[in-house]
């Protein structure tokens, strides 16, 4: 009897997840049951009274052409004891867990408690983020996906921006602390101008600043176009309305990094004595509620049944993962040391600034 629970933000492809592992558990083994966990790990808690969902390839037979994903999802931390103490109750043998990095470490918790109560449960992570930043994953499910309505985005603030005197347009991506997803749209989409992302210092003001640099492309060209990952700017803004909370996930909550850059664009350029216009865009719950296209699809597809293996040959405490061709399995212990983030010392960073024109250091000291 197995189990898949879906845990965090939405993302392109986690229906397609889902739909594989039962399609290959009911298929290729035969397995006799397999329960959907409702709502993330809420599910496993009585308090919250979320009904398990019985899951056959009926049932998920269309689910692929949707986005989000058919169990629902949440976040925040719920008790270890009380999800293993659900696990036994429903006499279940293998837990499948859909999720980014918050997930994984659930995923450790709810290993050492099995192990520690003597338990045959197996415990099959399926790495799952937006963002891009899961380590040692090189790819994740739904990151295709995602650039691909990023850049629709994208070519329409050109459009904006194009379309008046010394317009600017604005594109605001998810990325809180990695900038793959701004980075990746931006070489897809030789349209951009400035891209901000988290791993890149940079400053506002002075001579060298981000300021400085779009007033002198408006002068020269008469447009531009900015791209800025959620999590950009961070130490700018810090004094303009970060609070120190966190979220549900134990995330810090972020300032707004774009609000702080339309103010100072503003006032910046009504000094300067230079009319603007500045169209500003936020795709970020459009991009991450799309279903996945026909790349992710396949990847997600083959992900699943990975998982499906791994579990019914035994294994326990690990991801299922694709290393360049290759599907590996790689122990939630490496997946959890610490996020993945874009090297901006790289061959590939190098490339996103030439195709952008951007200084490569936007930076006064």
């Amino acid at each position: 009897k197995c189990a898949i629970v879906t845990c965090g933000g939405l993302c392109p492809g986690i229906n397609d997840v889902i739909r594989s592992i039962v399609l290959a558990a009911h298929h290729n083994y035969g397995v006799a049951s397999i329960v959907g966990i409702r709502f993330g790990l809420e599910g496993f808690c009585h308090q919250f009274s979320h009904e398990t969902m019985e899951l056959t390839p009926r049932v998920v037979s269309d689910i692929h052409e949707f986005g989000g994903t058919m169990l629902g999802s949440s976040r925040g931390h719920q008790p270890t004891e009380e999800i293993v103490d659900s696990l036994e109750r429903m006499n279940i043998n293998v837990l499948f867990m859909i999720g980014g990095d918050g997930t994984m470490k659930a995923a450790a918790k709810v290993v050492q408690e099995i192990k520690e109560r003597g338990l045959k449960i197996s415990v099959i992570g399926i790495p799952k983020t937006i963002d891009n930043d899961i380590y040692f994953v090189t790819n994740s499910f739904g990151f295709n996906t995602a650039v691909s309505k990023a850049t629709e985005s994208i070519r329409s603030a050109h459009t904006e921006a194009k379309g008046a005197p010394n317009g600017i347009g604005m594109v605001k991506l998810m990325g809180r602390e990695s900038g793959f997803i701004a980075a990746e749209s931006t070489l897809a989409l030789k349209e951009v101008n400035f891209v901000l992302v988290p791993e890149d210092p940079f400053d506002i003001y002075g001579e060298n600043g981000f300021l400085a640099a779009l007033e002198k492309r408006i002068r020269e060209r008469g447009h531009a176009v900015v791209v800025v990952a959620e999590g950009a700017g961070q130490d700018i803004c810090a004094v303009n309305g970060k609070t120190g909370a966190t979220d549900a996930s134990g995330n810090p909550v972020l300032c707004d990094i774009c609000d702080l850059l339309r103010q100072e664009i503003k006032t910046r350029l009504k000094k300067a004595d230079l009319p603007f216009t500045l169209k500003f865009i936020d795709p970020s719950y459009i991009i991450r509620s799309v279903p996945a296209d026909p790349g992710d699809r396949v990847y997600c597809g083959f992900l699943g049944q990975h998982a499906v293996h791994a579990a019914m040959s035994g294994k326990t405490n690990m991801v299922v993962s694709r290393l360049q061709d290759n599907f590996v399995y790689l122990p939630l212990s490496i997946v959890t040391q610490k996020r993945r983030r874009l090297n901006i010392n790289s061959n590939y960073w190098r490339a996103v600034l030439e195709s952008t024109g951007q200084p490569i250091h936007m930076r006064n000291a």
